[in-house]
């Protein structure tokens, strides 16, 4: 039957027209009355693409019944319940209540006009979807939580799968999925969705964007014959295209056994035929594949993002749409992304190589256009108001764009020297990646890259800088250590200055001092890696690995260590006051925070950490980002690692015990091995001891640019309250802080008169949309694809293998941390991680062992692993998926390997498993 026209009722002649809207009605704006799947099917009925007509019933309805079925109190105890057992229950209740509730005679006299009006007078099938108002967002699709009835006939059948729809909104599954997705069980309501069914021949879905690879210009199609039913709910084995879309050409093709076929029966309801293996004959003939995927890519242009749809061709030959949704699961690319797979742009994660999962907020990321412009100036490029083209945005995350590195044959060579070392497993992938045909190396970019690094390292003072580390270290510690001060009077300001005054400091110092300022401390790195590996040349043989790691423990002048030792000083003071420490362990951090803010802690607690936080306060959890709170705006992180540290109790486990311990046998190791080349000639004996020595003084100092970098933005944020204050003052901005989800140049803006508060909301909800993706790409390529690792480099079921970081072996329990914020550490734990930053230090004190799915030899987490003296293992794939809190594993430091030796404990009872029973340690150093 092919489909006739038809023409929706006036609101007037509906009775209840609130409760009922036709397609053609409908919009985005009106996804709280009618869902995801609602809004999309009005959206591309409005776009002229072929949708079925359809109406929905709005979530006014649905507040109406369950208003008569009395589920409030039943909610509002699902809200609160911990148990799965009683959310199960609950949820039953609700169901069984709202399928026996009955319509008001207003809403069921319009829904049957509605009705009516599909079949021009006469009852039509109809199909009668589930729309929630939390379905088919940004970061969760909810595809198939909620029910769908197919062939529905009749009134009165139609009035009864309503109800049932609505009682699918608490189904045990859609229960679940919204508790994991953290979303309020009473702020959830549904629309259902009933839409004329056609005469289907073969039906599927299609993703106008590979979901496996990522791929964008790739639709995948799935499809059988009969009611697409089949496909979706994954009863059938279908046949499966990949497309081009740019092409046209069909780059994989697998036919399925189709030996399902759903189909409606003549009076309702659908039968389930089961037939014999079709899997030699293609269901779509190739133009029908090729017209498909271009009507896949219509509705991808209309909404400007990958989408999932449900499509079906009717006994005419003609496709129809009947859902669409996006793909919640691709990473989002730039917006400079090429659009051709003719071009090929790597993008390197900044955010991964910080140890930053978490998105960044607008300020945070127009600061580091600044500080990158000011890098682009110094190697004589210009980099133009909106910062040089190599840092690129992408899901609020910063990238840095190695393309034309890649190309250039010294870029390519440095990169590939570099890499390893601050993250091994990037490595790999770039590596395997420089054989493809479009990053080939361009022959005419080598002496322009030689000209531009000669620029950059001569307007740094490079080579002064590095000669006084190695001639003069004292005169180099003076120098390095008094930058924080010159900092501190160059992003001053009188208290008279303006607030555009401010502004312009920023922005000011932010391209022309910045980096100049940070990058001054580099030399002082390259010659203490110069002394290292002149040392270990000079050895050869002599030195293991491992002894050569000895000496880089317990580094001096390194600002990080010197903070966490603090910390630890106060800790003792506590515990030595019975009274302050009994208070401490009483209260939470949170509790704590506040008590500190009131100036109502003990006094031991309130004076030193008043004067910790003035030395450090600067710092923070992600503090690379300038819109996040430091130390000084909210101590709870800091008070909850004071806490931690009063439970250590093993005096010879004390972490300033354990650093004089590991500064002590880096001087032994230092001797021992200029004994050894001394026996090959007093002078080579010599030069070790001088190099080692030298070696020590410097590579402290490694933290040093990331800790003036964090003062920089600490100040930068300071300066900007004021005109926070002013906007929130002004009605401009909600809230103070609320200036960080701006860029300097809507400051400006908003300081004209604009109001932001619009602007600020949306991007608060992207920020939050964000926060909840955990899959954040190392590598990303321009057509949506991210490389992977060689397959020998993965796991076995055992043993995961990574970059060896810090010597040693531990055997102990494992605790998986993703955000050190509250996090609760036992002494001797091993600490597995994502990735890490200054931030999580405090926890290596008790840390018995590190595990991290990022880094390299010298990426963050290692060097202070190695300072610390604790095994580490860095650059392990999956480390947070395959190891479970409590779960007893060996990490060897020197090997690279972490072995499971326990069978993975279940957690499903206390997902965040924070008090894991007492660490079992047997350290054996190596």
């Amino acid at each position: 039957m092919i489909m006739s026209s038809y023409q929706p009722p006036s609101p007037q002649s509906r009775g209840n027209a609130s409760a009922v809207l036709f397609f053609e009605e409908i919009g985005s704006a009106q996804l709280p009355q009618v869902g995801g799947k609602g809004a999309n099917l009005g959206e591309l009925t409005h776009a002229g693409l072929p949708v079925p007509p359809g109406f929905c019933i709005t979530t006014e309805a649905y507040i109406h019944a369950a208003e008569r079925a009395n589920v409030a109190a039943l909610l509002a105890e699902l809200a609160g319940t911990a148990g799965q057992a009683r959310s199960t229950e609950i949820a039953a209740t609700i169901r069984e209540r709202l399928h026996g509730v009955a319509l008001p005679l207003e809403l069921a006299d319009a829904v049957r006009t509605a009705y009516l009006a599909l079949g021009n007078g006469r009852p039509t099938p109809v199909a009668v979807r589930s729309s929630a108002t939390a379905e088919d967002l940004p970061f969760a699709s909810f595809a198939g939580q909620q029910d769908t009835y197919l062939n529905i006939v009749g009134e009165e059948a139609l009035l009864d799968a309503i109800r049932r729809c609505w009682a699918s909104l608490w189904t045990e599954r859609a229960v679940n999925y919204r508790i994991k997705n953290q979303i309020d069980p009473a702020s959830v309501s549904l629309s259902v969705v009933v839409q004329r069914m056609i005469e289907v021949e073969v039906a599927g879905v299609l993703f106008t964007a590979n979901p496996l690879t990522g791929k964008r210009r790739q639709a995948v199609i799935d499809a059988s014959p009969g009611l697409g039913e089949a496909v979706v709910s994954g009863a059938v084995n279908p046949d499966h295209f990949v497309v081009n879309t740019q092409s046209g050409e069909i780059v994989e093709r697998r036919l399925g056994n189709k030996r399902v076929v759903i189909q409606a029966l003549p009076d309702g309801g659908t039968q389930r035929i089961e037939r014999e293996d079709q899997s030699k004959y293609a269901c779509l003939t190739d133009e029908q594949i090729r017209t498909l995927a271009r009507l896949g890519a219509q509705v991808e242009a209309h909404y400007h993002a990958p989408q999932d749809t449900e499509w079906a061709i009717d006994t005419s030959g003609k496709c129809w749409l009947t859902q669409a949704r996006p793909i919640t699961t691709l990473y989002p690319l730039p917006v400079s992304a090429p659009v051709s797979d003719e071009v090929l742009r790597i993008y390197l994660s900044l955010n991964v190589a910080q140890g930053v999962y978490q998105p960044l907020t607008p300020m945070g990321m127009s600061v580091f256009r600044l500080f990158a412009s000011s890098i682009a100036k110094l190697a004589g490029f210009n980099p133009g108001e909106s910062g040089p083209g190599f840092l690129i945005e992408a899901g609020m995350r910063l990238f840095l764009d190695i393309t034309e590195a890649i190309r250039n044959p010294l870029g390519r060579r440095v990169i590939g020297k570099a890499l390893p070392f601050g993250e091994a497993r990037s490595a790999v992938m770039v590596q395997a990646l420089e054989s493809d045909h479009r990053l080939q190396v361009k022959a005419a970019g080598r002496w322009g890259f030689v000209w531009r690094a000669a620029s950059f390292i001569t307007r740094l003072q490079l080579p002064r800088y590095l000669l006084q580390a190695i001639f003069r270290p004292q005169a180099t510690h003076k120098r390095v250590l008094g930058i924080k001060s010159r900092i501190e009077q160059q992003l001053t300001l009188p208290p008279h200055a303006s607030l555009h005054e401010r502004l312009d400091l920023i922005e000011r110092f932010g391209r022309t001092q910045a980096f100049r300022t940070v990058g001054s401390v580099v030399p002082v790195l390259a010659a203490g890696f110069l002394c290292l590996a002149l040392a270990a040349k000079l050895l050869g043989s002599l030195a293991s690995a491992d002894e050569r790691q000895t000496v880089l423990r317990s580094l001096p002048f390194n600002p990080t260590t010197e903070m966490d030792l603090a910390l630890w000083s106060i800790a003792q003071k506590i515990a030595a006051d019975r009274e302050a420490a009994t208070y401490m362990i009483e209260h939470s951090p949170a509790e704590l925070a506040q008590a500190y803010q009131q100036r109502s802690l003990p006094r031991i607690v309130q004076d030193n950490l008043t004067s910790f936080l003035q030395s450090y306060g600067h710092r923070g959890v992600a503090e690379i980002d300038m819109g996040l709170p430091r130390w000084s705006d909210d101590p709870t992180h800091i008070l909850g690692v004071l806490n931690n540290y009063l439970r250590l109790k093993d005096a010879s486990m004390a972490p300033d015990v354990q650093f004089a311990r590991g500064a002590q046998q880096a001087e032994a190791m230092i001797h021992t091995l200029a004994r050894r080349a001394g026996k090959q000639g007093w002078w080579r004996g010599w030069l070790v001891n001088i190099c080692l020595q030298r070696t020590r003084a410097l590579l402290g100092m490694r933290e040093m640019p990331k800790f003036y970098l964090v003062w920089i933005l600490a100040r930068m944020r300071n300066l900007l309250r004021p005109i926070g204050e002013e906007l929130a003052a002004t009605r401009r901005l909600e809230q103070r802080d609320d200036i960080f989800f701006l860029t300097f140049a809507e400051v400006r803006s908003a300081l004209a008169g604009t109001d932001m508060r619009a602007l600020v909301q949306s991007r608060r909800t992207t920020y939050e949309q964000e926060m909840r993706r955990r899959s954040i790409p190392r590598i990303l390529l321009s057509d949506g694809s991210e490389p992977t690792v060689l397959a020998g480099e993965e796991e076995t079921a055992s043993t995961l293998r990574g970059t060896p970081a810090s010597a040693g072996r531990i055997k102990a329990k494992a605790r998986v941390i993703f955000d050190p914020v509250g996090a609760h550490l036992e002494p001797g734990e091993i600490l597995v991680a994502p990735s890490t930053d200054p931030g999580w230090t405090p926890l290596f004190l008790t840390a018995g062992g590190l595990v991290m799915e990022m880094g390299g030899s010298i990426s963050h987490g290692a060097v202070v692993a190695r300072e610390y003296g604790i095994p580490a293992v860095v650059g392990v794939a999956g480390a947070t998926e395959h190891i479970q809190n409590g779960q007893l594993i060996q990490v060897d430091g020197s090997a690279g390997s972490v072995v499971l030796l326990e069978e993975k404990i279940d957690t499903a009872s206390n997902p965040t498993a924070t008090n894991v029973p007492d660490a079992v340690a047997d350290i054996e150093n190596i």
